[in-house]
C-alpha cells in the first residue's frame, strides 16, 4: 500500500456509510470537528439482502472515496476515486474475488476486534452448558420435570497441576481476547498460526482491540505453533487439546481443513470444538461422524456448513452438538466500534500513516 501525503482535514474525501446501523449525531459531530473538510453522507444498507436501500442513487457511486459496508459494494468503474473500504466483518472471504478487490488498488480493512469480547463469551458459555449437560436440564424444565440423573460433571478447569487446554486455530484478535478469558478461567493455551512468532515484536498485534482487552504482546499462550503443512497442523491437534477454538480465516487453503484425519487425532483427548470462525473450515459430513462414533465430546458450531443450515440437514441430529444461527458476535457495542475502527483509520489516513486491520490481498486475511 503507498501511503497518502498527510491530509489534516480530509480535503477532497467522501465518507459513505452504507449500514444497518446509522451513526448518532455525536458521531457526525465528532466526525466534522476531527475532519471539516471531509463530506460524510448515510444509506441505510437493507438486511439480511445486504444491498444499498431505495434511497440510494447508484451515480453517487462516482465520487466515493472512503466506505463503509457490510457486503454492498460498487463495481470498479462505478466508484474509480475509491481508496479505501471499510468492512463491518472480522472474515474478508466475500470479498475476495470481488474485482473491487483483486483489480484496483483500494485498501479493505476488516472489522477485527470488534467481535472478540462477545464471541468469546459465547465460547465460554456453550463450552460450560455443555460440560454441564443444561441443555439437558433445560429441556426438563420446559417438560416440567424434576430429573437429576445420575451423571456426575466433569470439571470444565482442573485443578492447577493439571489444568486444561484450550487450543486457539488463528490467533487474531477474537482467539486473542478468547486467550485471555480463557487464561483468567485456568485454562492454559496453546496458540496456532500460519506464521511463525518466534520474538516479543513478533506476537504482538498490531491491529484494532478495545481497550484493555485481547492479547496485544501475544503473552497468555504457553505454546505457540505455525506453519502451512498437515504435520504442522496435526502438531498442534495432538498436543493434549480439552477444547479446540476455530477462529481462522476462510481461504482457499483453510477449506476442510479439519476432517476425518483431524478428528481421529483429536479422539486421543475427546476434543470439544467450537467453531465460530466459517463453516467450510470444518467439514461437515465427517464431523457428523466424529460426534455420532464419539471420536470427539461434543461441537459448538455458530457457523456451518452449508448455511443456513436446511431443515432436515444431518447435522441438526449430530450427538453432543449446539448450533446457533451466526450471531456469537452480536452485541449492543458493535456500532460503537465499528466506528471506532473507522474513526481510527481516518485519523490515520489523514496523517499520510498505514490503516490498522489491511486486508492481505496475497494471502487473503
Amino acid at each position: 500500500m503507498l501511503l497518502p501525503p498527510p491530509n489534516p482535514t480530509l480535503k477532497g474525501q467522501k465518507l459513505l456509510i452504507l449500514s444497518q446501523f446509522k451513526p448518532d449525531d455525536d458521531f457526525y459531530a465528532k466526525l466534522h470537528s476531527q475532519f471539516p473538510d471531509l463530506k460524510v453522507v448515510y444509506h441505510e444498507l437493507g438486511f439480511p439482502e445486504k444491498k444499498p436501500g431505495s434511497t440510494f442513487d447508484e451515480s453517487e457511486w462516482k465520487d466515493v472515496t472512503i466506505l463503509l459496508t457490510g457486503s454492498a459494494l460498487p463495481d470498479p468503474e462505478q466508484a474509480p476515486k475509491l481508496q479505501y473500504v471499510q468492512l463491518q466483518s472480522a472474515g474478508a472471504n466475500h470479498i475476495l474475488k470481488h474485482p473491487l478487490f483483486t483489480d484496483t488498488d483500494a485498501v479493505f480493512a476488516t472489522a477485527n476486534g470488534v467481535h472478540g469480547p462477545q464471541i468469546s463469551e459465547w465460547i465460554i458459555s456453550t463450552y460450560l452448558s455443555f460440560q454441564h449437560q443444561l441443555p439437558k436440564y433445560i429441556d426438563n424444565f420446559r417438560e416440567g420435570k424434576w430429573s437429576r440423573g445420575n451423571e456426575w460433571v466433569e470439571d470444565a478447569v482442573e485443578h492447577l497441576t493439571n489444568l486444561t487446554t484450550r487450543g486457539i486455530l488463528g490467533y487474531g484478535s477474537i482467539g486473542r481476547q478468547t486467550a485471555r478469558v480463557a487464561t483468567a478461567l485456568g485454562f492454559k493455551v496453546h496458540a496456532y498460526t500460519l506464521h511463525p512468532r518466534p520474538t516479543p515484536e513478533s506476537k504482538r498485534d498490531n491491529g484494532y482491540s478495545p481497550p484493555g482487552l485481547g492479547d496485544p504482546e501475544g503473552k497468555f499462550p504457553s505454546k505457540w505453533f505455525s506453519g502451512a503443512s498437515k504435520a504442522d497442523l496435526h502438531a498442534f491437534l495432538g498436543s493434549g487439546l480439552d477444547l479446540l477454538v476455530v477462529a481462522t480465516p476462510l481461504t482457499d487453503k483453510t477449506s476442510h481443513l479439519l476432517a476425518a484425519e483431524e478428528f481421529r487425532i483429536l479422539s486421543a483427548k475427546k476434543t470439544f470444538v467450537s467453531n465460530i470462525a466459517r463453516g467450510p473450515i470444518v467439514n461437515t459430513d465427517d464431523l457428523i461422524k466424529a460426534l455420532d462414533d464419539g471420536l470427539i465430546r461434543g461441537a459448538a458450531l455458530d457457523v456451518t456448513d452449508p448455511e443456513p443450515l436446511p431443515e432436515g440437514h444431518p447435522l441438526w441430529k449430530a450427538k453432543n452438538l449446539l448450533i446457533t444461527p451466526h450471531i456469537s458476535g452480536m452485541s449492543t457495542s458493535y456500532t460503537e466500534r465499528i466506528l471506532g475502527i473507522l474513526d481510527l483509520n481516518l485519523e490515520r489516513l489523514s496523517q499520510g500513516k498505514r490503516l490498522v486491520n489491511v486486508v492481505n490481498k496475497k494471502e487473503g486475511y
